[in-house]
This record gives C-alpha cells, structure tokens and sequence, in this order.
C-alpha cells in the first residue's frame, strides 16, 4: 500500500472516531491504491483485466491442450472454451486471496510513518486491501461474464445472487488480513511463507478439479481451504445458473464472521507494539 495516500489530510477533513468519518477515510484510500498502483504505466487499469487474462491463457494452455483436462463427465459440455470459463472462475476467487495473504503482512510496515507520528486508525489498512482486492475481483467477473456470453450464449439470472458468495468471502478474508498485517509486524519471515502458502492453496482448491472427483474420505479435507466454497459457489450461481448450498454459505459466513471478529481483536491487542518493532 502506498504511503502517498491522502490519510493524513482525511483524517483530518473526517473524525476518523465516527463510523461515517472512517467508512470516507477507508473508500478515499482504496481509490488512491487502486490507482496508485497502475499510475505511471502505459495501459493504466487496463492491467487490471491483462492479468487474469493471461492467467487464464497460460493455465488453459496447460491444463486444457497439454494435459487435455475438461470439466465433470463426459455427457457434459467438454469444449475447451466451457472449461476455459469454468477455470477462470476459480482463478478469480484464487487471485484475491493470493492479493490478499501476500499484500497483508507488510501492510503496517509499508505505513509506519502512520504508526509513529500520527494518530491513525490503523486497522483500517486491511480493509482497503480487502477493498482493492475486491474491485479486481468485479474486474475479473466482468470478464468472465464476457467470455460467457460467446461461450454459452448467456448470462444466467442466478449470477445475481453473486454477493451471497462474495460477501461471506470477504469477511473471510479481511479476517485472514488482519491477522497478518499484525503477524508481518512482528515477524517479518511471514511474508516469505505466504507466496508458497497461496500457491499451495490453489492447487489443493477445487480450482483445477470438482471436489466430486476425489475419494469421499478426502473431500472434507478439501474444504478446510479457505477458497474452497467461494469457488465451488460462484460457479453454480455464474456458471452452472443453478442456486446455492444455502446451508453451506450460511455455515461459512458464521465463520467468516469468525474469522473477521477474530482478526480485527487480535489486531487491536497486538497494535499496542507496532511502534517499538516498526
């Protein structure tokens, strides 16, 4: 997170101790990170859709040519575009979790001008990671509906029901970030673990393969990552246009709730340090 962003000068148009006053702060720096990041380069925003474009590419290229992997049974659609889409699903919901859990433990250390000279409403910092991770998302789905409709010839009405998934997610997720920005404080080999960490999630996510593949014994394992849901959900409601596991999201927004709660508490009881370690 850039340490140019206007917090100094928020902070003190809008009370950060009021909700509305830190709910401003929070939506001014996730603007100024999201375009702080593609300042500068040729294609701008642009890059926001490249990437996962050329994810998609290398993934398909390799998955779907080389290895001639397709999508469920052979009685369904097996074409190299339906699995295309069917893959860049679950790259979406991989790729802000990776933006996430690699971005979050140097979160404090990248602004500790905020931590010694100012009084700042730290915990906001993953918030606005979580918010820019969350616009790449909807840049992503904007593609993916895209590729949809050659493909499919549509867009289903039940992609509507998107933030049921998308929602829960992010709490999840801005959990999982507090508790790294403080962890990465404090110990600093925490942002060498995260990049093999979210590689392995990828590949033990039902991101390349539908969990109904593996043995029943090993399914439940499955789940226990934390990407596993989102993406096995947000195929069925933009993908597959069928409804959601109610039970299953509902199950995972208590935890992510959890998570959230969690997170932002064990932030606040270990902010009192930031300043001697920073």
């Amino acid at each position: 997170m850039s340490q140019k962003s206007p917090a100094r000068s928020a902070q003190g148009r809008f009370p950060t101790g009021l909700g509305s006053g830190r709910l401003w702060l929070t939506y001014s720096l996730v603007r100024r990170e999201i375009a702080g990041r593609y300042r500068g380069s040729a294609l701008g925003m642009l890059w926001s859709m490249l990437t996962p474009l050329f994810m998609l590419a290398v993934y398909t290229f390799v998955f779907g040519m080389v290895f001639q992997s397709r999508w469920g049974d052979e009685g369904e659609d097996a074409s190299m575009g339906a699995f295309a889409i069917t893959l860049f699903a679950g790259l979406i919901v991989f790729q802000s979790f990776s933006e996430v859990i690699n971005q979050a433990p140097g979160l404090v250390i990248a602004n500790k001008n905020y931590v010694k000279k100012v009084v700042f409403p730290l915990e906001i910092f993953p918030p606005v990671l979580l918010g820019s991770a969350l616009f790449h998302m909807l840049v992503s789905l904007l593609v993916l509906f895209a590729f949809m409709l050659p493909v499919q010839g549509g867009i289903h009405f039940t992609a509507l029901l998107l933030p049921l998934v998308i929602v829960p997610y992010g709490f999840v997720l801005l959990g999982i970030a507090w508790i790294l920005s403080s962890l990465g404080t404090y110990l600093r080999d925490i942002s060498q673990v995260t990049g093999p960490l979210s590689t392995a999630m990828l590949f033990l996510s039902p991101v390349f393969f539908p969990v109904a593949v593996l043995p029943e014994w090993l399914r439940p394992f499955v789940y226990l990552n934390p990407i596993a849901v989102p993406v096995e959900q947000l195929r069925k409601v933009a993908l597959f246009g069928e409804l959601p596991d109610f039970a299953t999201l509902a199950l995972y927004a208590i935890v992510g709730l959890l998570v959230a709660a969690l997170g932002y508490l064990f932030f606040q009881k270990t902010r009192k340090g930031f300043a001697d370690v920073v």
